[in-house]
């Protein structure tokens, strides 16, 4: 595999491509639900912030919508580009039906990864934002004029550690993928 200059054989590009596209549905769908819950906890992390950030897409739907919207907009692309990685790593190599099975289990890894490290974020803000000490974040709080900065805290937390568990969960995919791909070219 060169990474610089990949060369892929032709007759694997559909799979590959089936393989993006699905996980960049489901990481538009990850997205999306991941932002209702971070709306329900702030709404202002939306709309003082991320509704901005993603101006050019509303149409107008309401802020619950939006979120949605915003969440999917946000994710799909990531999951697109997971998704086309772990194929270039091997998942294409692995034959039917064993493919399908690898194929969740990595899709999975990355989903659990972002989420366990989501709700240890989640924790960690709840737990900055009853500290009582929320100093450092006295600039996010004048700029975008916040009302309730616990609930903006906890959603920023929430959103980092979702990131960081999705490159963590992509990494460990990565290496699951290529021991399959390696234990079947042993076999």
């Amino acid at each position: 595999m060169d990474i610089l200059y990949p060369r892929i054989e032709l007759a694997r590009l559909p799979a590959m491509i089936g393989v993006s596209l699905l996980g960049a549905l489901l990481a538009g769908i990850y997205g999306a639900v991941h932002d209702q819950i971070s709306y329900s906890i702030s709404a202002e992390y939306f709309t003082k912030l991320k509704f901005h950030q993603f101006s050019y897409a509303n149409f107008g739907f309401h802020p619950r919508i939006f979120a949605a919207e915003v969440g999917f907009l946000a994710s799909f692309w990531v999951g697109m580009i997971v998704a086309w990685f772990l194929a270039r790593v091997g998942l294409t190599q692995i034959p039917q039906p064993e493919r399908r099975i690898v194929t969740v289990r990595a899709f999975l890894i990355v989903f659990a990864s972002a989420f366990v490290l989501g709700t240890c974020g989640a924790l960690l803000g709840w737990a900055r934002a009853k500290s009582g000490d929320l100093s450092s974040w006295q600039t996010w709080e004048r700029t975008l004029q916040l009302t309730d900065l616990p609930s903006f805290v906890i959603v920023a937390y929430l959103h980092n550690g979702s990131y960081l568990g999705g490159l963590l969960g992509f990494i460990a995919a990565a290496i699951y993928v290529r021991r399959c791909c390696k234990a079947h070219q042993h076999d």
